[in-house]
């Protein structure tokens, strides 16, 4: 399982890749614990924060799943895994790009978009124009998910540590694209994030308005240290869900078609009449 010197790519695309392979030929079979971070960092010959890089790809393109404490999981679904990474990386082929989220943290976004992101910076990817518009809970009011598996009351201690995860990866994001029009390597980037007061049970992302990607948060009960206290929290799982992809096909009676439709006349209800800009 050594990785190849003379492959251009980064290290911890190679032992996704190798990864990848052993679950698709099912080497890894479904629900089969993956070998821990250590162990794969000394069967490949590279540094545990590599490891933890190709795990979070894998996890992004739905092949596994993480479980608090226990490790790193085969999803038991791997037959048709959405890879949400290849879509945005085809679509930002086009001249017009815009890509709209609505969720919990942006975290999984942040993951795929990045690497289209670094092309357009290098050249490689020439877009002329760029869109991305995040669409987040509002930190600062009460949430009724997640909550305190005790008493169902919302926990403004863990309401500030998601705020600094959704901050930490919707803002990269707005910085990133935001950049690409300052230095006029894109003519027309914006990226912006809005709150709004509904804390989402899904996860949506739409993309150059032909494709949709759609995914409930499951919920399930999740122990953290908050104020120095370890704490039960219902939580929302944003890392397995499952995504469902819908993309058009030129029929605007088809159910994918409408499916997209609808979800953008969602979105933009949102954005325009509720939603308020974030200022962090």
């Amino acid at each position: 399982m050594e990785l190849d010197p003379d492959d251009p790519r980064p290290p911890y695309q190679q032992v996704a890749n190798a990864l990848r392979a052993a679950i698709l030929t099912k080497t890894f079979k479904a629900g089969e614990k993956l070998p821990s971070g250590p162990e794969l960092a000394q069967r490949f010959g590279v540094a545990r924060m590599t490891v933890q890089q190709a795990v979070r790809l894998l996890r992004d393109e739905g092949l596994v799943v993480s479980r608090q404490g226990s490790g790193v999981f085969v999803r038991e679904r791997t037959q048709r895994p959405v890879d949400l990474r290849s879509h945005l990386e085809r679509a930002f082929e086009e001249p017009v790009v815009s890509v709209d989220f609505a969720g919990f943290s942006g975290e999984t976004l942040h993951g795929a978009i990045t690497e289209p992101l670094d092309k357009i910076r290098d050249g490689r990817l020439r877009p002329e124009s760029l869109s991305v518009r995040l669409l987040v809970p509002d930190p600062s009011k009460p949430w009724s998910l997640p909550a305190r598996v005790d008493d169902l009351t919302d926990s403004p201690a863990f309401r500030a540590r998601a705020t600094r995860i959704m901050q930490r990866h919707t803002l990269a994001v707005v910085d990133a694209v935001n950049e690409l029009a300052e230095l006029e390597i894109v003519s027309n980037a914006r990226a912006e994030v809005r709150i709004n007061p509904a804390v989402p049970l899904f996860k949506l992302y739409l993309i150059n308005e032909a494709e949709a990607f759609f995914g409930y948060y499951p919920v399930q009960e999740h122990k953290i240290k908050l104020d120095g206290e370890e704490t039960a929290i219902w939580d929302l799982m944003g890392k397995d869900a499952t995504l469902f992809h819908h993309s058009a096909d030129g029929n605007e009676d088809s159910l994918a078609a409408q499916f997209i439709s609808q979800s953008r006349m969602w979105f933009n209800s949102i954005w325009t009449t509720v939603g308020r800009e974030y200022m962090p």
